[in-house]
């Protein structure tokens, strides 16, 4: 992780086939492109490499989360359960919909709870969306059942997980909807872009109505312009050139995969050598997508004096309890409610009055975990060199405790 690691002859010919067409549009110009239509092959791909009817492509992970919950019905009003471990774009999607998140406790996957997801449904849920955090599987089987119950849609935030798998099925494919991102980090990257999943071709279409402005693309003799609108829309269409990456990142994932495997693989019997540690529950090994390797030591304490060690010799690890980007009580803007807007949306209603407040102290499940928890994020190269570095330091830390 990321695949620009990989970047080689493959991406730069898709390119050059976008390039000398002139056409960066992923619609119309249909004789100057002369039959090349880099976004929607991609989508066709995407959506076959995961065992799912259609996709749709969108401008990034954030854009396919507001896409998804846009074409599900979720607005004003309604309450969407997520997790207090992910990355912010999960729920200021919910918000920029006009929905109020709603915090579920993590479990040792350092995923949703299930149990704790329960909890939290109200008459109010309109939409569950778990998300399969740094490349592994949540309890995807025992939350979807929850919904079920329940009659209320999940929506997969498998942003960090493309390639993964749950007993053989797809990360994605589960809920009504799954959500990707292809951003500069992943390990299958465009620069930027996002992709929507689903089997659902009601759902499909008000996606690919909805990212264009609500056009609903329908032949007609007029070109562009001359086409229908059920409803409005916006404007988050992914453009030819991340299509035409995006074409060759995809025949490369699997391989990027199997690479970071290997390498986690190593530094699991490098850390499984520190007395008390233990690592995260992975649900499926075989479908791990392998883009992390988190673990966990007996108290904070111990966590961070191993810590020390390991970024005092140049392997320091994410200590996710002090990161800003994907933990809950370190949102300050979310805590605060912080917003550009002068009448205080959304956190206020058009009364004025606040429509939800945070508690940081609200998930101390997940804080216990996160206080415990150390994570490598795992590059799809590493040199050996830079694995026995490593490897070693690890050995310093375990020799430390």
């Amino acid at each position: 992780m990321p695949g620009f690691e990989v970047f080689g002859d493959e991406e730069k010919k898709e390119i050059l086939e976008v390039l000398d067409t002139g056409v960066l549009f992923r619609y119309e110009f249909g004789e100057q492109r002369r039959g090349i239509y880099k976004v929607r092959e991609f989508e066709q791909q995407f959506a076959a490499y995961c065992g799912a009817k259609y996709a749709q492509a969108v401008t990034s992970g954030t854009a396919a989360l507001k896409v998804g919950l846009t074409a599900l019905g979720v607005g004003a009003g309604d309450e969407v359960i997520t997790q207090g471990f992910t990355f912010v774009a999960t729920w200021e999607a919910v918000f920029d919909v006009g929905a109020v998140p709603v915090f579920a406790e993590i479990d040792d996957t350092l995923n949703m709870d299930p149990a704790d997801l329960e909890k939290k449904i109200t008459p109010r849920t309109r939409a569950i969306v778990p998300v399969h955090m740094m490349g592994a599987p949540a309890r995807i089987e025992e939350i979807k059942a929850i919904a079920d119950r329940h009659g209320i849609p999940v929506l997969e935030d498998t942003a960090q997980a493309a390639g993964g798998r749950l007993n053989g099925r797809h990360l994605g494919t589960f809920g009504k909807c799954g959500t990707f991102s292809f951003d500069a980090v992943k390990t299958m990257t465009c620069g930027e872009g996002g992709m929507i999943i689903t089997d659902d071709e009601t759902l499909w279409r008000a996606m690919s109505e909805y990212h264009d402005h609500g056009h609903d693309h329908a032949v007609n003799p007029g070109g562009r312009g001359g086409e229908g609108r059920s409803f409005i829309g916006f404007n988050f269409r992914m453009m030819e050139l991340q299509g035409a990456i995006g074409l060759a990142q995809l025949r490369k994932l699997d391989a990027m995969i199997a690479a970071q495997k290997k390498t986690k693989a190593a530094l699991r019997e490098a850390i499984a050598k520190i007395p008390g540690a233990t690592f995260r529950t992975v649900l499926d090994e075989a479908g791990d997508s392998a883009t992390f390797i988190a673990f966990f030591l007996p108290d904070a304490e111990k966590t961070k004096k191993v810590n020390a060690v390991l970024r005092e010799n140049g392997a320091g690890a994410i200590y996710f309890a002090e990161n800003t980007w994907h933990y809950y009580p370190k949102w300050e803007h979310l805590l605060a409610g912080s917003t550009l807007a002068k009448s205080g949306w959304p956190f206020k209603g058009p009364d004025g009055r606040r429509r939800v407040v945070y508690d940081p102290a609200a998930l101390p499940q997940s804080a216990a975990i996160m206080d415990r928890c150390l994570v490598y994020q795992v590059p799809v190269k590493m040199s050996k060199e830079r694995l026995a570095q490593m490897t070693a330091t690890l050995a310093k830390a375990a020799a430390a405790v």
